[in-house]
């Protein structure tokens, strides 16, 4: 069976590690009783281990060479009449569609320069995906599970440890892969957590975390700023709050849903001494979810 050449313009590593395989394919048990799909498998390094686990397996995979390669690869059926190959792009994908509708388990070899849309799809269908594990760039790993105080905490950390439990599992090093990646990997596992609601308007929350992450050293009072257009500004007593003078790294995410509250009233504040100098019964919406539809990419 001829072999799958790795294509830099899909940002495939392959792993060639058996035991690394095996090790990441089971930490999908820590969600026993559901339907597993692999994002990205490739020549099925991963998929052999996975396809023995006695439940719904689908895997999606957008190279068409991997595709004719995994689908030669009729043991894979044999071993698990629940196996399927889906043909596209996961970033594409109703999600709901793969198994009906029921939760699953999300897992694979991630593709390094889409490992953080991958994740933020999951998190806009996190009521279907209530365990995702997988390999990623070791940075990246790093940053998900980072806590408040440290340099690596961040945009991501945050956004992701609202809704999931991340753990980090173990390093890999590069010398595992073809083509061995420049940078060292590592396994991780995210687990639904309790959270339902966050208790804020979940699109500023996301607003709010971008904005005072993209000026990290900066105090909150300078930060903020930019959420509020020139010809209506906060007030000054706003920023005169004490939670105003903390840099964005020393905020938990209760902190964050907090401050998103605090933002979210004087917006609405705002927008009434908008309405009043204007004369208008109306306002143009500036605090809705929808003037916060633009969040991390």
């Amino acid at each position: 069976m001829k072999q799958v050449r790795p294509k830099k313009n899909l940002g495939q590593h392959f792993l060639t590690d058996l035991s690394i395989a095996k090790r990441i394919a089971d930490t999908v048990d820590a969600c026993p009783d559901l339907p597993v799909l692999e994002v990205g498998p490739g020549m099925g390094v991963m998929t052999q281990y996975l396809v023995e686990k006695p439940r719904p397996f689908k895997v999606v995979e957008i190279d068409r060479e991997s595709v004719a390669y995994l689908k030669e690869k009729t043991q894979f059926s044999i071993l698990n009449s629940q196996f399927s190959i889906i043909e596209g792009d996961f970033l594409r994908m109703d999600l709901r569609q793969v198994f009906d509708g029921q939760q699953f388990v999300l897992t694979g070899n991630y593709p390094y320069d889409i490992s953080s849309q991958i994740f933020f799809k999951m998190l806009d269908n996190r009521d279907l995906i209530p365990c995702c594990t997988g390999m990623i760039q070791h940075e990246v790993a790093v940053r998900m599970a980072s806590q408040p105080g440290n340099k690596q905490y961040g945009i991501l950390s945050v956004l992701i440890q609202a809704w999931y439990n991340v753990e980090y599992l173990f390093t890999v090093e590069p010398s595992v892969f073809n083509p061995p990646p420049k940078v060292m990997s590592a396994v991780i596992r995210m687990t639904r957590n309790e959270v339902q609601h966050l208790g804020c308007d979940e699109q500023l929350f996301k607003r709010v975390v971008k904005t005072v992450f993209n000026q990290r050293r900066k105090m909150l009072r300078v930060s903020l700023r930019q959420i509020f257009d020139a010809q209506h500004p906060a007030s000054e007593t706003f920023f005169q709050q004490d939670i105003m003078t903390r840099r964005p790294e020393q905020l938990s995410i209760p902190q964050f849903v907090e401050l998103t509250n605090m933002v979210g009233a004087e917006l609405e504040e705002r927008g009434e001494r908008r309405e009043n100098s204007l004369g208008a019964v109306c306002f143009d919406g500036a605090v809705g979810t929808d003037a916060f539809h633009h969040v991390v990419d």
